[in-house]
C-alpha cells in the first residue's frame, strides 16, 4: 500500500514552543519540505535571529546559527560568501527585519547577496511583548498603541516586499499568506522558486509570509485568521513583486 502522508525529514519531532494558532509551524514545514524534496537538507545553513524564531533550530533539521537581533542578513552574507555552494537562508520576523534590522536587509538585497530571506509578517512584535511593529496595521492595538495605531503618531505601516523589490540586487520577491489551504499551497511554490533562484546563483530572493499572532493580537486562533484575511490582505496584497528576467 502506498503511503498518503509521510513526516518530512526536514522537521525534528518534538513539542513546539509556539502559541496555539501561530503559523510559524506552517512556514517551518513548507521550507523544510522543499529542502527535502530538492535534496538539500544536508547542505543548507539557516540563520535565526532574536524573536520567536530564535528557537527555530529546535525544529528545522538543517545546520542553524543564531544572530543578534536584526543581524541575520549580515551573518548569512558571510556564510554564503564562504560557502557559495550551500543553500543559505534567514528566517526573520517583522520586528526584527523591518525595525532593528532594516539597514541589514536593505543592504544585503542591494548587494545582491545570493541567499534567501523568509520574512514572517504578523504585524506585531511577538517574543518581546506585543509592541507595535513597522508592519502593524492602522487601528491595530498593541502594548504600545493601546488605542490602535494612528498615522499621526506612528506613520504608515511599512510594505517591506515592495521596498525590497525596487532594489536591483533582489532577483525574486513574493508575498504569500498562511491563512487558507490554497494560499499555503502557493506559499510552498514560492519557497521552492526562491531556493531555485539561489541554487542558480542569480541573486537575492525574498519571501514574505503573512502570518498570525493570536496571543499578542489578543484574539482566538479563528479570529486571528479573520484578521489576517480582512485587515492584512487588503494592505499587503499577495503576489510576485519581482521575478528573474524572462519569468512572470
Amino acid at each position: 500500500m502506498q503511503p498518503v502522508f509521510e513526516y518530512t525529514k526536514g522537521m525534528i519531532p518534538g513539542e513546539t514552543n509556539y502559541c496555539p494558532g501561530c503559523t510559524h509551524g506552517i512556514s517551518h514545514r513548507l521550507i523544510m519540505e522543499v529542502l527535502e524534496e530538492m535534496g538539500k537538507l544536508g547542505s543548507t545553513i539557516g540563520v535565526g535571529p532574536i524573536g520567536c524564531s530564535v528557537l527555530a533550530h529546535k525544529y528545522m533539521n538543517v545546520d542553524m546559527l543564531e544572530a543578534a537581533h536584526g543581524r541575520a542578513p549580515a551573518v548569512a552574507s558571510g556564510i554564503k560568501r564562504v560557502h557559495p555552494d550551500n543553500m543559505v537562508f534567514t528566517y526573520q520576523g517583522d520586528g526584527d527585519l523591518a525595525s532593528i534590522g532594516t539597514a541589514e536587509i536593505i543592504h544585503a538585497a542591494a548587494r545582491g547577496e545570493k541567499f534567501t530571506t523568509f520574512f514572517i509578517n504578523n504585524a506585531i512584535y511577538g517574543m518581546t511583548g506585543g509592541q507595535m511593529a513597522p508592519t502593524t496595521i492602522i487601528g491595530q492595538k498593541s502594548t504600545t498603541t493601546q488605542d490602535g495605531r494612528s498615522v499621526e503618531q506612528s506613520g504608515f505601516p511599512m510594505r517591506v516586499s515592495e521596498l525590497i523589490a525596487t532594489l536591483d540586487g533582489a532577483v525574486y520577491v513574493e508575498r504569500v499568506a498562511l491563512n487558507a489551504p490554497g494560499n499555503i499551497h502557493k506559499a510552498k511554490k514560492a519557497v521552492r522558486r526562491a531556493f531555485e533562484v539561489q541554487d542558480k546563483k542569480l541573486g537575492f530572493s525574498f519571501i514574505e509570509f503573512l502570518s498570525t499572532c493570536p496571543t499578542n493580537w489578543g484574539v482566538s486562533p479563528v479570529d486571528a485568521m479573520t484578521f489576517l484575511t480582512e485587515k492584512m490582505l487588503p494592505y499587503f496584497p499577495l503576489g510576485v513583486l519581482r521575478a528573474p528576467e524572462g519569468e512572470a
